[in-house]
């Protein structure tokens, strides 16, 4: 099994029970088709889950196929910067066929930013470069394809669809918790 090579820390965006027996990775690129559709997926184990599991997303862009991921991703990091990480997340992916500037100003504006800053802010060389640490910390962990889970620190090879992946969840969560 690959082994995530950097470890969650206070510089990823988290979602769910800091403190939860189950540790779910997602190397993800905002304009990938199969993104998209593990979107729902995870929005469901999250809610199935619950306190038990802890999600991270990380930025894996595949600018040389997507031309805009790049720049969704960095607009995600703006608007974590007004606390609105996630809510651009899934504006985003809810959205990802219409992924040009403008679209993501219209999601800003309607998420409730303060637009201006958020002008700025996505010119801030310092979230290109996060995006792109992201990204070479997947490399050092193996991904090579988006999405890309791991699994408390492993990577998880298996079908993600359906609800493969919540019951490999559910499985490990009674391994964790015996």
């Amino acid at each position: 099994m690959t082994q995530l090579r950097t470890p969650v820390n206070s510089n990823d965006h988290i979602f769910g029970n800091e403190n939860a027996p189950l540790e779910l990775v997602k190397y993800g690129d905002y304009e990938c088709p199969y993104c998209g559709r593990a979107y729902p997926i995870v929005k469901d184990i999250i809610q199935q889950l619950g306190d038990n599991l802890k999600f991270v997303f990380r930025n894996f862009p595949l600018s040389n196929v997507h031309p805009h991921a790049v720049s969704a991703a960095v607009a995600t990091e703006a608007a974590a910067l007004q606390g609105k990480f996630w809510e651009m997340h899934d504006i985003i992916f809810e959205n990802q066929k219409t992924l040009e500037v403008e679209h993501l100003f219209l999601f800003a504006h309607k998420i409730g930013l303060d637009l201006e800053r958020f002008k700025n802010d996505i010119q801030d060389q310092a979230l290109t470069d996060k995006v792109e640490k992201d990204f070479y910390g997947g490399l050092r962990s193996g991904v090579n394809k988006t999405p890309t889970f791991f699994i408390n620190g492993e990577k998880y090879e298996g079908d993600w669809s359906g609800t493969h992946l919540l019951e490999y969840l559910q499985n490990v969560l009674t391994k964790v918790s015996a």
